[in-house]
This record gives structure tokens, sequence and C-alpha cells, in this order.
């Protein structure tokens, strides 16, 4: 029998080259997915698809965060727009921060996984998200990697584990990952604004079209028309 992996698949490009990694290490991989109020459903259709041509099962589970704190929770507040890759990476904690949200998926991904024999957890945080998301660091992962270690029956006995393949790596060299798994790019949706078209204003929409643009590679998205055609960096 395969091994047995979670993996927390938002949909976006991240989530889907990690799911391929762990495909690729021969995991049996169970997909979490998760509704919590964001702006827009564009993620999870696209969760569905990913999953499916991956041949992994997918869970889409409905948290209700509505007590905000976040941009991508308040359609109210104010996305940050036209920055450039250099604002965003000085820039501190973006609004677009959701407080807690990978201690919740993580937490939910350790039950889940002890509950089916699980002995990996794939999330797909990497160096250029860590700058401003406290969740998303090396330094937080192995301290929830630890939590799962003492708190859970499986960690204890050393059968579940917290895996963050992309940790080091920059958006390019996650691309450029991608592309070597066959990862299917025009599934994916990154897109704060909303739907599966790039705004080419939003921070993730910046950081993907700098992705593409360092690996050499021409996005998918842009190529079908999805795309605005905004310029990605403009101030």
């Amino acid at each position: 029998m395969k091994r047995r992996a979670v993996v927390l698949l938002s949909g976006g490009l991240d989530s889907a080259v990690t799911l391929y990694y762990a495909k690729n290490e021969g995991y049996d991989c169970h997909c979490l997915n998760f509704d919590y109020g964001q702006r827009h459903g564009a993620e999870t259709e696209s969760a569905r698809s990913i999953a499916r041509l991956a041949g992994a099962r997918l869970r889409t589970l409905m948290l209700d965060l509505d007590w905000k704190g976040s941009s991508l929770l308040d359609p109210a507040a104010t996305l940050p727009r036209r920055r450039s890759p250099e604002e965003i990476r000085r820039g501190g904690t973006p609004s677009t921060y959701v407080p807690g949200r990978n201690t919740i998926f993580l937490s939910i991904a350790a039950s889940f996984a002890e509950a089916i024999g699980a002995g990996d957890i794939f999330i797909g945080a990497h160096s250029e998200d860590s700058s401003g998301y406290p969740d998303c660091g090396a330094g937080y992962l192995e301290l929830f990697d630890a939590v799962i270690r003492a708190g859970t029956k499986a960690g204890i006995e050393g059968r579940l584990r917290v895996r963050s393949p992309l940790i080091a790596l920059g958006k390019a060299q996650i691309i450029g990952l991608g592309r070597r798994l066959g990862v299917p790019f025009e599934m994916t949706v990154s897109c704060y604004a909303g739907g599966g078209a790039p705004c080419g204003e939003c921070d993730s929409c910046v950081l993907r079209a700098k992705g593409f643009k360092e690996a050499g590679v021409e996005d998918p998205l842009a190529r079908s028309g999805r795309g605005s055609g905004l310029a990605p960096c403009a101030k």
C-alpha cells in the first residue's frame, strides 16, 4: 500500500506544486480545502479540478471566520494593490494576513491525518510568503511540527509530521519545479481580488507574474486570455 499524506490544497499555484511533489514521491494524497469566507470561490473550484486531475481525494470544509480581521475576509476592506515586489518584501505583514489561518488549517489536517493513518501533512508555505506572513515561516512550521509530535498519539509514536518542501524556494524556483512535475498551472488561481483571471495588481498577482518571468515560462492564464492584461508591477 502507498503511504498516505494529507495535502493542504487551496487551489493556488504553491499548493498545486506541493500536491504534485507529494504525488511524485509516491504518496496516496488526501487533500483538504477550506471555504472560510474568502472573497471568492474560484480557489475551491480550482482545487477540485487539480485534485481530480492528480488522482487525489479532496474534502472541502466550510469554516465561518465571521470575525473578519483580514482584507481577504472583509469585502469592505482595501486590498494592497500596485506594489512592487520590493515593496511587498519590505512592507511587513499585509492586510491579507488571516489571523491564525495556518494554525487552524494544520490543526484540522493533523486530526484528519491521524484518523486516516496518514504519516505526513504537506503545506505549500515558502520563503516569499514567510517574509510577510508569520504563519508561513520555517520557524513556525518547525514549532507546529513539535506540537503535533507532542500532542497527538501518532506524533508521540513518531508516525506523523509536517512537511513544507517549498519553504526555501522562491516563486521562480517553485514554478520551475512545478513545470518539471507537470503541474497544470492553467488550473491554478492566485488572484486575491476574485475570479480566475489575474487582476495584475494585487500582491499575489505581482509575485506570480515576477515568478513566471524569472523562470522564463509564460503564464498559461495570460496565454489563454484569462489574464486581465494589466501591468503586473505597475505603481
